[in-house]
């Protein structure tokens, strides 16, 4: 009788335990579902504003829908700016920055997880240091740098500063710091090098989070725009972001256009990240399990 009782009662509290779950479950869907709203409406409010004339986008107070849609904004977008020119000047010197990034990081993120040298733990101090400091304070030096080497109004003028970075040296040497010591100690009683070692054994092990850092400077290098503003005056000469800021008026702005414009400068980041999302996330997740 006294088990039966117990049983019983371990039925009701598993459940009551089900139903509580249950209704967590609900909770949280709901504020995802709200979060998700809240983050869609932006864009959509961007895809509805241009299919509508000036006037319409610009009154008070604002209508959700076009009255007439027009395509007009496109046209008028590719009129007003040399598109294929600055994209070509986007796309070239964010490959650039991503393949120099990338070298820099993976060389300067091993060195520092698995090499012993003098100093490494003062100079990765150093690195962390530069997190905390604004990058507005380095564009001086830079600049003097780019014009002294004579690279003023060009694609590696662009690229150059965004090669080196203390965020990216910290995840690669996370990466490497989460990977078993037991693959270097069999790579090294093979005969491997550093070299080696870090090329066909480390290397491969930490390509989720490469791929990580490649979206994350994409970004970073496709949305820059005070830099480019300052080593590239020309227009043709300038990335896709500084023609985009060019579309605003100091005395008014034709927003459809812009809009346009927006949509169609962001697709190339788009199409990266679609390609990379897979090992975006398990990059960002397996990164940074060691201090």
């Amino acid at each position: 009788m006294t088990d039966q009782i117990l049983r019983s009662r371990r039925i009701r509290r598993a459940a009551t335990g089900s139903k509580a779950s249950r209704h967590g479950e609900w909770v949280i869907h709901l504020f995802l579902a709200a979060a998700a709203v809240v983050m869609v409406a932006p864009f959509v409010w961007q895809l509805l504003t241009i299919f509508k004339s000036n006037r319409e986008a610009s009154q008070v107070p604002p209508t959700l829908l076009p009255e007439d849609p027009t395509t007009g904004a496109f046209a008028t977008f590719f009129g007003s700016v040399p598109f294929w020119a600055q994209l070509t000047v986007s796309v070239s010197a964010l490959v650039l920055r991503v393949i120099g990034q990338l070298t820099v990081s993976a060389l300067a993120g091993y060195a520092f997880a698995r090499l012993r040298f003098p100093g490494r733990r003062l100079l990765f101090g150093l690195f962390l240091a530069m997190l905390m400091v604004p990058s507005q304070l380095f564009l001086i030096g830079q600049f003097e740098i780019i014009r002294d080497f004579g690279m003023l109004d060009s694609v590696p003028a662009l690229a150059l500063p965004g090669m080196f970075s203390a965020f990216g040296i910290f995840l690669m040497r996370q990466a490497f710091m989460s990977v078993p010591a037991g693959f270097e100690e069999a790579a090294r009683l093979d005969g491997a090098g550093p070299l080696r070692t870090f090329w066909y054994v480390m290397l491969p092990m930490a390509r989720p989070t490469m791929a990580a850092l490649a979206v994350l400077t994409s970004l970073y290098s496709w949305n820059d725009l005070l830099w480019p503003l300052i080593v590239t005056p020309r227009g043709d000469r300038r990335p896709l972001t500084v023609g985009l800021a060019g579309l605003q008026g100091q005395f008014g702005t034709d927003y459809p256009t812009l809009m346009a414009g927006a949509l169609v400068a962001s697709l190339p980041l788009i199409l990266i990240f679609l390609v990379l999302q897979r090992q975006f996330f398990s990059g960002i997740a397996s990164s940074g399990l060691k201090g």
